[in-house]
């Protein structure tokens, strides 16, 4: 398929980040946005890539009824994974401050699991970034937390945010990916869908 012929599809983003909103818009891609409330919880056996892949599936199921043959709904599913544990959004403040300790000074893991829908097809992948952080004071991250909105991003930051200025050391991979879309990606696999 050529870029051009995308424009053909209804193309849905199933996300309330305004983050993928606006990654997609960059992209010259005309969506619109349409969520449904999809319980966020999976398998405790599920590891790394597995967890946000099975969540971005069960929020495309949720699109069922609505598809038809010129319809795509994209949805994405970001987590941060560190020492064999995932990092989704935190809970409270607390959580806040104890996910950004275990990411002080270390490097994670960034996989946002995407999944493209129509009526006849699903094809889901996803994106791996290596994030290394810079060792936090407690300062910072209560500056962080305070200042900014850390509770509606997986690990409790937002590399586009203060944090990411001052934090960040090296990333290997898309930093697009970190922000919620890995964008490169998903045009490649629209273009082939």
């Amino acid at each position: 398929m050529h870029f051009e012929e995308l424009k053909k599809y209804q193309l849905i983003l199933a996300s309330k980040s305004p983050r993928r909103q606006y990654l997609l818009k960059e992209l010259g891609l005309e969506f619109e946005v349409r969520t449904k409330e999809v319980e966020e919880s999976f398998p405790s056996d599920l590891k790394a890539q597995e967890i946000p892949l099975y969540l971005c599936e069960k929020k495309a199921n949720a699109f069922d009824e609505e598809l038809n043959d010129n319809t795509i709904v994209i949805t994405a599913d970001t987590i941060v994974w560190v020492e064999g544990q995932v990092l989704n959004k935190p809970e409270n403040y607390e959580d806040a401050v104890r996910m950004l300790k275990m990411l002080s000074g270390k490097m994670h893991e960034v996989y946002t699991g995407v999944c493209l829908k129509a009526k006849h097809k699903t094809k889901s992948f996803y994106a791996l970034t290596n994030v290394y952080f810079k060792t936090l004071s407690q300062q910072e991250i209560e500056f962080y937390i305070n200042n900014f909105n850390p509770y509606d991003k997986a690990g409790a930051y937002g590399a586009q945010e203060w944090i990411g200025y001052i934090a960040v050391d090296k990333i290997e991979g898309s930093y697009f990916n970190v922000m919620g879309l890995p964008v490169r990606e998903l045009y490649e696999e629209l273009l082939n869908f």
